[in-house]
């Protein structure tokens, strides 16, 4: 079975999604409306969704209550998004225009701000405290990574601790509490809900790291943007941290560092990317992407055997493998 049937067995569900996500960024204000549907209209994987309803086929399973943690798990995403694109200067995002790009960093930064607002306002309609005592402490751990991130910028000489740190806050959390407040809202029990988070922290590292490399090696039709996006700004991931390690090419990425910072990043990054796709560095990467997914897939072994851990499994090996 193909991602796509997963998808297309959830369809209704995910339908209703959609029209959740739209109908809550959708307001009064001619401009903000149409800046927060900008991103919601250019599409997307909805992954974190998916993870909401996937777990929430383990208790009992209620739209009525899962689709206030699906959109608002969506919501954080889009918002954290349109926030990064500023960081980054990002010019293209899933192949459109950026907010900040179509319109301006202002604009793009209170957008992001308005649906941050808005996915807190949605999850306000379940009671459980703890739903949001978990909800609460991923966005302070995400606004860290996003800090730490900048402070890492063109920093050669950071550790595989240190990206490994930032890609849990930045990107692994959002997927992993998706999964274990899908089980939570479902009350499928804390067991269950626990072994849901690992697994997603799980997919979510493998996920951050598999979207660096394609940053590396994909092209501006697999990915949305034109590769080599992060070194350009300065985010030195884990591809390039290993080929740092190699005495052989460390001088010469070295100068390249150099030339591209110097430049603002407002230069040509084909030379630093023809260095990093002949060094071990993507393999390697590769590598512990598959190791992370070997380590999600065996969380699952103690949950019941229905057919949400099946997709669970194919989830995390389309993750593993994906070229987009």
């Amino acid at each position: 079975m193909k991602i796509v049937d997963i998808y297309a067995r959830l369809k209704r569900d995910l339908n209703l999604i959609e029209k959740e996500l739209e109908g809550n960024v959708r307001t009064d204000h001619a401009m903000l409306s149409e800046t927060s549907l900008h991103l919601l209209k250019a599409g997307g994987k909805r992954l974190r969704p998916v993870f909401v309803l996937l777990a929430g086929q383990f208790g009992q399973y209620d739209m009525g209550r899962l689709k206030h943690v699906a959109v608002p798990m969506e919501l954080i995403h889009m918002a954290s998004l349109v926030h990064d694109d500023v960081i980054d200067d990002a010019e293209t995002r899933r192949g459109q225009l950026t907010v900040r790009s179509k319109w301006d960093n202002r604009i793009a930064m209170y957008t992001g701000d308005y649906i941050f607002a808005k996915a807190l306002n949605v999850m306000t309609q379940l009671t459980n405290p703890r739903i949001h005592q978990v909800m609460s402490h991923a966005l302070v751990e995400m606004s860290i990574g996003e800090m730490e991130q900048i402070r890492f910028f063109f920093h050669s000489n950071q550790r595989v601790r240190d990206y490994m740190l930032r890609i849990k806050r930045k990107t692994a959390l959002l997927i992993a509490i998706s999964c274990q407040l899908g089980a939570m809202a479902a009350e499928a029990g804390e067991e269950i809900s626990r072994r849901l988070y690992d697994y997603g922290y799980y997919v979510g590292m493998a996920f951050q790291i598999r979207d660096d490399v394609l940053d590396l090696c994909g092209t501006e039709e697999q990915i949305g943007k034109p590769p080599g996006s992060d070194i350009k700004q300065g985010n030195i991931t884990l591809p390039v941290i290993y080929a740092l390690q190699e005495r052989e090419l460390r001088q010469e990425l070295l100068a390249e560092l150099q030339r591209i910072h110097a430049a603002d990043g407002q230069t040509d990054v084909s030379r630093f990317l023809h260095l990093i796709r002949g060094s071990v560095g993507l393999k390697r990467a590769e590598e512990l992407a598959e190791r992370y997914i070997e380590k999600a897939i065996r969380t699952l072994d103690g949950l019941p055997n229905i057919r949400a851990k099946d997709d669970l499994i194919r989830i995390a090996h389309f993750v593993g493998n994906r070229s987009y």
